[in-house]
């Protein structure tokens, strides 16, 4: 920060904390700051002081790239820094907008005033890095608003507006207008009335009483339930107990200490890594920086089902018209209905306004006639997944699309430069894989075929991004980065049921691990018949040679097509979706295992591990020496937001690294002597590993 930085206004000192993009509390920005205390502390003319941010925020927190280095602790640390706030003679007081968030917030905290403008957030997300505030947050919340409160933000990480804040007492004042000019009215004010003879500080506040007995204990509780392996929130709630019981510097202390072990532990760097390769997605190869996405004013989707109706859904609820197209009117009216269902169920637990609903619902316009995609800027095809319908489809919007506009497939898996091949623009061709429910999942992968328009790519990964969704750019083969991974996750989990282990061995093993579900239970809930009707389109590919498990196709062909039926890999009773084991699943394991000429044996829970997470990590490997994706922690984010791996793990490439990829290289090919050619090891794993490097 340089003199332009630090004004003089009147009897006040305004103080600018200016580090763009978001003013991350960097080492240089603590030291300028502290630079600017001094002199504003020293000057008798000098009554008051304002701390504000530069450009569209207050501060966004800590400066993350600096955490596990030196420079996290050099001093003036973050602590000292609010401490000789704290101590300071003359009034502080931070003037808040945009955003508040982590250190940002804490440092807040630390000024004797917090003016806010109307609409700025304020929060300690830090949780959502699996960490907990180190700056104080967790000592200085809960003697400014409660300790119910203070669990809220800190256990939770959401952020509060500044007129919540203002109700919960965590600033002082809602500015409406111009915020410095107000920030300097508040110190004025102060000023004129003498000066301050007992600055408030917020270390010295009692915390307000707590007598709910049982409360914190149900909470922890509850987050053991929840929050298996992930440490975060319930080392946060241990902190905030300590403000309850503990003197303010012992409690200050024991967040400290409990900050020092999650900082350098895999979890939050994993989530670190993952909030750092967010950003990185963002950026695509071979993209020149004069590409600019063309404007979407209109959408039009083809395919009222679950897939179109939430893909409608994201684009309305974003602001975007939606022309929604089905052939026959019952499903049209079906889909509509559901759509609107889902949106009333939203408002009946309070996440939408009525209002906003209906606004919403008015954006997506039904018909029965194709011709009414003409006017769109662009087309998303959500069809059965068959290759003829949809070359068929493709032909046919290529002679009723105007100019300009962009054809994107939801194609799961199928070949979208065969699907490009079928019109006369195959350059306006991408591919949009949503992950279902397309309304909730925030996953999509963008898929770049092999003459999509630079134009286009941008287009398709601003607008994805436009609708709240987080675009991941891949390539096109079977099954793109996350289907195609998961094939071999699949295979494994199935060939382990034949060799001895059950439906329910495999999926608690994987919940252990950390997946949200496991492999069996997974596929029940999305649907067995989509995978039965992959694996009979590419039987005729598949080489004679390998092992292939019947397991899953004699299920389909009982007629179990999972949760939907009422029967899949599991039993399910009517209004349930708990998974129930079913001897006759165990009957059809045994009796395919016994075709196979396998004996069955006992399997743990490592080798269960091993197989499942290590076959992914493998075809990861493969998938990033074939340019399918950009990097490695593309993979990661496609895995955790779409397939439900664990985010404290990182996602299944930054987990290769934690356990070390000579290891997982060796237990690699200790399975490929075992099972054979399904795990020969990939290139680029054995270069890294025998070279120490990592996935990068």
């Amino acid at each position: 920060m340089s003199s332009e930085n630090y004004e003089i206004h009147g009897h006040t000192a305004v103080i600018y904390i200016n580090n763009p993009p978001v003013n991350g509390m960097g080492f240089e920005v603590r030291q300028a700051i502290a630079t600017h205390l001094d002199e504003a502390l020293v000057n008798p003319a000098v009554r008051a002081i304002v701390i504000a941010g530069r450009g569209k925020l207050f501060c966004g927190g800590a400066d993350i790239k600096a955490f596990n280095t030196p420079l996290s602790r050099a001093e003036p640390s973050s602590r000292t820094l609010v401490g000789r706030i704290e101590a300071a003679t003359k009034p502080v007081i931070a003037a808040i907008h945009g955003q508040a968030l982590g250190l940002g917030l804490e440092f807040a905290m630390g000024c004797h005033y917090r003016v806010a403008q109307a609409g700025a957030k304020l929060g300690l997300p830090e949780v959502k890095l699996g960490l907990l505030p180190g700056g104080g947050g967790t000592q200085r919340l809960p003697r400014l608003v409660g300790v119910k409160e203070a669990l809220a933000m800190v256990v939770g990480g959401a952020p509060v507006s500044a007129e919540r804040a203002l109700a919960l007492g965590l600033v002082d004042v809602v500015i409406e207008g111009e915020l410095l000019a107000g920030a300097l009215a508040f110190a004025d004010k102060l000023i004129s009335a003498g000066g301050v003879v007992a600055l408030p500080v917020t270390s010295r506040r009692a915390v307000p009483a707590f007598d709910e007995s049982g409360f914190l204990d149900a909470q922890r509780a509850a987050l053991k339930k929840s929050q298996r392996g992930f440490p975060a929130p319930l080392e946060a709630l241990a902190c905030v107990e300590a403000a309850l019981t503990l003197a303010f510097d012992e409690g200050l202390a024991f967040e400290r200490s409990r900050f020092d072990v999650l900082v350098n532990g895999t979890e939050s760097k994993a989530m670190r890594h993952l909030f750092r390769a967010e950003r990185a997605a963002a950026r695509i190869e071979g993209l020149a920086p004069e590409i600019k996405p063309q404007a979407i004013g209109q959408v039009a989707v083809i395919g009222a089902g679950t897939m179109g109706g939430g893909i409608a859904m994201s684009f309305a609820s974003a602001g975007i018209a939606v022309v929604l197209v089905e052939t026959r009117a019952e499903a049209l009216e079906r889909g509509l209905a559901t759509i609107r269902r889902n949106y009333e169920n939203t408002v009946a637990k309070g996440r939408l306004d009525a209002a906003e609903a209906e606004a919403r619902i008015g954006r997506i316009c039904g018909t029965l006639a194709i011709a009414d995609v003409s006017t769109a800027d662009l087309v998303i095809e959500a069809v059965f997944e068959d290759m003829a319908v949809k070359q068929e489809l493709f032909a046919k919007l290529d002679g009723l699309c105007k100019p300009g506009a962009i054809l994107a497939t939801n194609t799961s898996r199928l070949d979208v430069d065969v699907i490009a091949s079928s019109t006369a623009r195959p350059g306006a061709v991408v591919g949009l894989h949503f992950f279902s429910p397309a309304n909730v999942m925030r996953l999509v992968e963008v898929v770049r075929g092999a003459k999509t328009e630079p134009q286009v790519i941008a287009t398709a990964m601003d607008v994805t991004r436009r609708i709240g969704k987080l675009p991941v750019l891949v390539g096109v083969c079977d099954g793109f980065v996350g289907n195609r991974m998961v094939a071999h996750y699949a295979r494994e989990a199935e060939f382990l049921l034949e060799e001895g282990a059950s439906p329910q061995q495999v999926d608690q093993t994987l919940q252990k691990f950390g997946l949200s579900m496991g492999r069996f239970a997974m596929a029940d809930l999305a649907g067995l018949d989509i995978g039965y009707a992959s694996r009979k389109r590419l039987a005729a590919t598949r080489p004679s040679h390998l092992r292939y498990s019947k397991v899953a196709d004699r299920i389909c062909e009982l007629g179990r097509l999972g949760q939907k039926t009422g029967a899949g890999f599991y039993r399910y009773e009517a209004g349930s979706r708990a998974p129930l084991p079913d001897p006759l699943v165990d009957e059809v394991i045994a009796a395919c295992a016994t075709e196979a000429g396998i004996a069955r044996r006992a399997i743990t829970a490592e080798e269960i591990t091993e197989r499942c997470i290590y076959a992914l990590i493998n075809e990861g490997a493969k998938v990033l020496q074939d340019g399918i994706a950009q990097r490695a922690s593309d993979i990661d984010l496609i895995f955790v937001n779409g397939y439900g791996f664990p985010a404290w793990r990182g996602g299944p490439m930054f987990y290769a690294n934690t356990v070390g990829l000579r290891q997982v290289y060796d237990r690699i090919c200790a399975f490929h002597a075992e099972q054979g050619e399904f795990w020969e090891p990939a290139p680029l794993l054995r270069e890294l590993a025998l070279t120490d490097k990592l996935f990068e």
